[in-house]
């Protein structure tokens, strides 16, 4: 796929279809990091430590901060 390098505003820019945006997990207004090296421009996402609050709202409301927490069925050679 190729794209065209636009004027924006009194910069340059780039757009990325929606569909390359999710096939590489990238959501709208996510920061990403970019390099050059030998003309190559990459785009990576950047890494960020994920709140309390994020990581709680993973598990729908059902974390248990106190006692165990069943993780399931042994799927490989775990010995309880």
């Amino acid at each position: 796929m190729q794209t065209q390098v636009r004027e924006w505003g009194n910069s340059q820019g780039i757009r990325l279809s929606k569909e390359i945006l999710k096939s590489a997990g990238i959501t709208l207004n996510e920061i990403l990091d970019v390099s050059v090296s030998n003309g190559v421009i990459t785009l990576s996402k950047s890494f960020r430590h994920k709140t309390l609050e994020e990581r709680a709202s993973e598990f729908d409301g059902k974390l248990i901060l106190d006692g165990e927490y069943d993780w399931g069925e042994s799927v490989g050679r775990e010995v309880w």
